[in-house]
């Protein structure tokens, strides 16, 4: 049985990944931590989640309780990932990444650790519908060519502090490459005033912030007299905590490197 350690673990998300791997059948809550000053730090992980006691308190860090695990499962904030993935490293101890908002040096390191030191699952998004989704706007994009202009609009709740989501810049370059463009180089992530007329190979990306919205994306392509949309809503956090604690049992004793959700569920070659 896969040991997993969980990181953030007072957090919203950190909370439903501690339930989603109680309820794994494969893994064993072995501990989880945070920061210090967090005032969790002590209880039990499943009392202070509103699950039930589980025998494992909140760590302050994770030096105190890396020992005690196989898997990190990391959604917490792109800086504190790469300190994560340092240590990871220099204990051999595999990781699920879910933090988004990792610039792309910080993903170059990441990437570097994991190909010498562990084997590293590192997605923007692990709900199930969310991975089928990237692939069906890849093949639709690549169907539909470049008579259809591509929309991506992403809502989340107001405490999220990264904009545009992960998950719609992944949107982004999985419409991109069915294009065979890059997102570098055609992303439009801002439209105020006098703009012209929309360019022919441009991606557009806007974002919403408001309430408690969990995560919604549509991407929208749009052509002569008709449009297709592409939806996903998450209406739980429960969909990304129960994909991380798939992709622990998956990544458990593989080489080292880096994977990606298409990897644990087989979407690989789709």
């Amino acid at each position: 049985m896969t040991r997993v350690i969980v990181a953030g673990a007072a957090g919203r998300m950190g909370q439903r990944i501690a339930y989603m791997v109680t309820q794994n059948p494969d893994l064993e809550l072995a501990a989880a931590f945070e920061q210090p000053s967090n005032p969790a730090v002590g209880r039990d992980v499943g009392e202070n989640g509103g699950f039930g006691t589980t025998g494992v308190s909140i760590e302050p860090g994770l030096e105190a309780v890396i020992d005690k695990g196989d898997v990190i499962i990391d959604f917490t904030f792109h800086t504190a990932t790469i300190e994560f993935a340092r240590l990871a490293a220099k204990k051999g101890k595999a990781m699920v990444i879910g933090t988004t908002g990792l610039t792309s040096d910080e993903l170059a390191t990441l990437k570097e650790l994991a190909d010498s030191a562990f084997p590293c699952v590192q997605a923007p998004n692990m709900a199930v519908g969310v991975n089928v989704l990237f692939k069906l706007v890849e093949k639709t994009a690549a169907i539909l060519g470049d008579a259809y202009d591509v929309e991506i609009v992403e809502a989340h709740h107001r405490m999220k502090k990264d904009a545009p989501s992960g998950t719609a810049l992944k949107l982004g370059e999985m419409a991109a490459s069915g294009l065979g463009r890059d997102l570098a180089e055609c992303g439009v992530y801002e439209r105020h005033g006098m703009i012209g007329e929309r360019t022919d190979t441009e991606i557009g990306i806007q974002t919403i912030r408001a309430g408690d919205i969990v995560g919604e994306h549509t991407v929208y392509f749009a052509g002569a007299g008709e449009r297709l949309e592409l939806t996903h809503r998450a209406h739980s956090r429960d969909n990304f905590a129960r994909g991380a604690a798939v992709a622990a049992a998956w990544v458990a004793g593989r080489d080292n490197g880096m994977y990606t959700m298409f990897d644990v569920l087989g979407l690989a070659d789709f």
